[in-house]
C-alpha cells in the first residue's frame, strides 16, 4: 500500500549507501529522519514485516529487493520533478528539493510519464544524482568522494548533495557546479580555468568527482 512515511523510510535508507557501502542505522535514520529512535524501530519492524528491509536488533538496515524497487520508484520520481522544476520553470538547484519531496507524493504516473519524454528521458538530476530508468536500474560513473580525493587528482563534478540549501548557493557563488572539470588543489581549494578556488566550509563532504 503506497504510504507517504513508508516512502520516506525507504528513500532515506536507499540515499545512504548510493554514495558509499556503510549500511544505515536505526539511530542515523532516526537523525536523518529528525524522529525519535522508539518510533524508528517500530517502523523498522513493520518495514520488514513487510519485506522491505532486512534488520537485526541493534543492527544496520538494509532494502531488499523489494524495497530497493519501491525505492527506487519514488526517487525517480522525486529526481525527474527537480529536473522539471529546473528544466521549464527556472528554480535554482538549491530551491527544488522541498518543492519536489511535496508533488512526489501527488504527481501521477501519466503525468511523471510525460515529464520524462519532455525532458528527454534524463539519467541524471540537477545535483548530479542518477535518475533510475522505470525498471529501477541506475547508470553511475566511478567517484570519489572530493575530501577523499589526493591533492592534483583531476575529475570532472558528478554530483553535489542537495542536503544544504545554502551550501548549494555558495557553491554556485564560488564557480562549482555539476559537469565542470577541476583538479583537487591544497586543503579546502580546487584548480579552475587555472586560478585556484577556495571552497565554502562543508563542500570536500558534498562534491563528488569522476574517480
Amino acid at each position: 500500500m503506497a504510504s507517504p512515511a513508508v516512502d520516506d523510510y525507504l528513500k532515506t535508507i536507499y540515499h545512504h549507501t548510493e554514495w558509499q557501502d556503510e549500511r544505515i542505522t536505526p539511530s542515523q535514520l532516526a537523525a536523518v529522519l529528525g524522529l525519535a529512535p522508539s518510533s524508528v524501530t517500530e517502523m523498522v519492524k513493520k518495514l520488514a514485516a513487510q519485506g522491505l528491509v532486512t534488520h537485526r536488533p541493534y543492527g544496520p538496515v538494509a532494502l531488499t529487493d523489494t524495497g530497493r524497487l519501491r525505492a527506487a520508484a519514488v526517487i525517480r520520481r522525486h529526481r525527474l520533478i527537480e529536473t522539471w522544476l529546473v528544466e521549464e520553470f527556472g528554480y535554482g538547484w538549491h530551491e527544488v528539493h522541498d518543492e519536489a519531496e511535496v508533488l512526489e507524493h501527488t504527481v501521477s504516473d501519466r503525468l511523471l510519464d510525460g515529464i520524462d519524454v519532455r525532458l528527454g528521458r534524463p539519467r541524471f538530476d540537477p545535483h548530479g544524482d542518477a535518475i533510475p530508468d522505470a525498471a529501477g536500474v541506475v547508470h553511475r560513473e566511478e567517484f570519489v568522494l572530493l575530501a577523499d580525493a589526493a591533492p592534483g587528482h583531476r575529475g570532472r563534478v558528478l554530483r553535489v548533495s542537495d542536503r544544504d540549501p545554502e551550501l548549494l548557493r555558495a557553491l554556485v557563488d564560488a564557480g562549482i557546479e555539476v559537469g565542470i572539470d577541476v583538479e583537487v588543489g591544497g586543503e579546502g581549494t580546487v584548480r579552475l580555468a587555472e586560478a585556484d578556488l577556495p571552497l565554502p566550509p562543508g563542500a570536500p563532504d558534498a562534491v563528488w568527482l569522476t574517480a
